[in-house]
């Protein structure tokens, strides 16, 4: 698999997106083609190569001639569907700029259809979104991860006023998205930038395993004491493991009815957590208590602590964002002498495989028929193994 990893040691943009793009292979004239698509005038595209503390790069830039236009939301999608861009580009370019507005809205309290974008309504933006989704699409990315994001610190000055770093925009779209300062006086996170990365990367975090094949830097504007630059790294993911991140979510608990936790683990469960498991611990004086552990996707913490609170006796919570490797997983169904059961498979580039079979469905199965669990469970992974070597000879296995 084909991915770009973009290290936002100094924020992110959206042209500072395509400029990366651009120096890491992406060819201007492709762009240009793609772009004029869009079926709408009035903007010029430059890349330019240019250096920022000893490190050259591409500085992209889209200069308008239609002043200070303000557009809404619907406008801008609007602009985007009414074109001749593929579909996969107008369907995502339309989700990012639905995500400014929405964020944009609830900042100033007023419909996403009523409210106007300002210095996001312009048609820079709608290039530079784009600009952006196009030029991956040209280089064969097919996923896309991001580093936490630097995001600066002090004042900005916008329509509005004056305004701290990060913006309000910016800093709605960076919720679930971890995130540094170095205590640069800049704005160095964009909300146009920040809702690219946010629209397409998989994970936030440390570079994943890859071969890197090519690597560019997209400009900025400013000169900043670090270099203003904006780093993609282009390559193979090198690793059969899929890799994201996950939030630990733990609290000590030694005060709460135990029957309580079978409770508060369904609960979680079922609103969406990977798992929930508890392990016993002596705490303050020797008193036996638990450790609650939650493991959850990194856009659920609201929704886990709200849990936590309500349902148990804890004071507080510990949360971590660790990275994780995951092995592929797929559900098979076979047919059996017990019936059709389910299972999960994992399969390994050795050709090894890992069969789980569904624990519900196997347990109806062997009370319905009278017979040994263990039975229903060998059934199914002697069928599961069949179909797999069969594929192996015929083709990939299709459920």
């Amino acid at each position: 698999m084909r991915i770009a990893y973009f290290d936002c040691f100094a924020g992110v943009a959206g042209d500072m997106i395509v400029g990366a793009l651009l120096d890491a292979g992406l060819e201007f004239c492709d762009l240009e083609s793609e772009l004029g698509k869009l079926g709408v005038s009035g903007y010029e595209m430059t890349a330019a190569r240019t250096e920022r503390n000893g490190i050259s790069g591409t500085e992209f830039r889209v200069e308008t001639d239609e002043g200070e236009t303000e557009r809404t939301a619907a406008e801008l999608v609007h602009i985007v569907e009414g074109s001749a861009l593929d579909v996969d580009v107008k369907t995502r370019s339309a989700e990012i700029l639905r995500d400014l507005a929405r964020v944009e809205a609830g900042i100033h309290g007023k419909a996403v259809e009523e409210i106007h974008l300002h210095e996001l309504g312009g048609l820079d933006t709608i290039v530079d979104v784009v600009a952006a989704i196009v030029g991956l699409r040209k280089l064969g990315i097919d996923a896309v991860y991001a580093s936490r994001i630097h995001v600066g610190t002090g004042f900005v000055e916008c329509r509005h006023g004056t305004l701290p770093v990060p913006a309000p925009a910016t800093m709605a779209l960076l919720e679930g998205i971890p995130v540094r300062s170095l205590g640069i006086e800049s704005e160095l996170a964009t909300p146009t930038g920040v809702a690219i990365l946010k629209g397409l990367a998989e994970s936030f975090g440390p570079l994943p395993p890859m071969r890197v094949s090519a690597t560019g830097y997209g400009a900025g504007s400013r000169a900043l004491p670090i270099p203003n630059l904006l780093r993609v790294s282009l390559g193979d993911l090198n690793d059969e493991h899929g890799a994201d991140e996950i939030l630990v979510v733990e609290t000590n608990i030694d005060d709460m009815n135990p029957e309580f936790f079978g409770h508060v683990s369904e609960l979680l469960l079922a609103r969406g957590a990977l798992d929930v498991y508890t392990t016993p611990v002596l705490m303050k004086k020797n008193r036996p208590g638990m450790v609650l552990s939650v493991l959850a996707p990194p856009d659920m913490l609201d929704e886990i602590t709200g849990v936590l609170f309500t349902e148990t006796t804890t004071l507080g919570i510990r949360i971590d964002r660790v990275a994780r490797r995951k092995v592929p997983r797929e559900t098979m169904t076979v047919e059996t002498r017990f019936g059709r059961l389910t299972a999960k498979v994992s399969r390994f580039r050795s050709g090894a495989a890992n069969i789980a079979p569904e624990y519900e469905d196997c347990r109806r199965a062997a009370l319905g028929r009278g017979v040994p669990l263990r039975d229903v469970y060998e059934a199914v992974a002697a069928a599961v193994r069949e179909a797999l070597s069969a594929s192996a000879v015929d083709g990939p296995f299709e459920d």
